[in-house]
């Protein structure tokens, strides 16, 4: 019974270990991912893991990032 509840969990541990303690960490400090010196670390390392992919002008005319919307 405790082990069914528990398997989601270790699942997601297998599969992405680095992610998954990443959250925890950052969950179990109470650390917002959008205040500074976390912001700008994790900004950092998503620079150098996207080595290749850079952000380029050319995008058809797209802003990048979310966009907003209304709904009546």
């Amino acid at each position: 019974m405790f082990v069914d509840e528990l398997t989601p969990i270790v699942k997601e541990l297998a599969g992405q270990p680095v992610a998954f303690l990443g959250g925890l960490f950052s969950g179990l400090f109470r650390l917002n991912l959008s205040e500074d010196p976390v912001k700008t670390w994790l900004d950092q390392q998503a620079g150098e893991s996207d080595s290749g992919a850079s952000s380029s002008p050319s995008q058809n005319g797209k802003n990048s990032g979310p966009q907003t919307i209304s709904i009546e």
